[in-house]
């Protein structure tokens, strides 16, 4: 009976890792596409003559360091 909990116990644990790393992913992909929808508006609004040349900067470095931090898997 011991080992059916074992069992039952590891399964649940791994379920619960997987679940945890997809959510990781979906969240990583979300933010990635949050900063790709921020990097645009202000590439838009520079060149409309409403924002600056710093702010769509900034919003690159963002995306960048996002990149580098969780891969640019969002992008496909």
């Amino acid at each position: 009976m011991a080992g059916f909990l074992d069992r039952a116990r590891e399964q649940a644990q791994r379920g619960i890792s997987q679940g945890k790393q997809r959510l990781d992913e979906v969240q990583a992909q979300r933010a990635g596409n949050d900063l790709l929808k921020k990097l645009g508006a202000a590439y838009y609004a520079e060149h409309r003559g409403t924002g600056s040349h710093e702010a769509t900067q900034h919003a690159l470095q963002a995306l960048e360091a996002h990149i580098a931090a969780n891969g640019d898997a969002f992008l496909r």
